[in-house]
């Protein structure tokens, strides 16, 4: 029993008036949310710390330079790779048992060249590494 003519079907619509409101209040919470301002540069101030001296045992002094060169007991160390600088320390070491790595990073030098200089303690069997740092004001 259909009550209805078969000449009047009404046809589905879709009301964009909710969708359109609903995607207004979206973006207007968006827009108050984000920040458009960009951090190009972070300006990083590096620690200073105030520690005991270093206990009596053999050391190693690393010096690395601003420009990543670097020098093992005040001596130049032509670094081409992580196991030539592995190799001196290597050197070092064997007359020194047991001695103690100290990194003296300029404070510009690259954060590649110090963990350069890490990986070739690694290599070198070196397992005792100070950071060498200036005593704050």
């Amino acid at each position: 029993m259909n009550f209805r003519p078969e000449g009047t079907q009404e046809e589905p619509e879709i009301n964009l008036i909710p969708l359109i409101d609903v995607l207004l209040v979206i973006l207007i919470f968006l827009a108050a949310s984000t920040s458009f301002t960009q951090q190009r540069q972070l300006n990083v101030s590096l620690p200073q710390a105030q520690a005991d001296a270093i206990e009596q045992t053999p050391t190693l002094n690393l010096a690395i330079s601003r420009d990543g060169l670097y020098a093992l007991n005040g001596s130049y160390v032509n670094a081409d790779s992580d196991q030539a600088l592995a190799d001196a320390l290597q050197q070092a070491a064997a007359a020194k048992p047991d001695a103690t790595l100290s990194i003296d990073a300029d404070r510009l030098a690259t954060h590649g060249s110090v963990v350069r200089a890490l990986e070739a303690a690694r290599l070198a069997h070196i397992t005792r590494v100070h950071f060498l740092t200036q005593d704050g004001p």
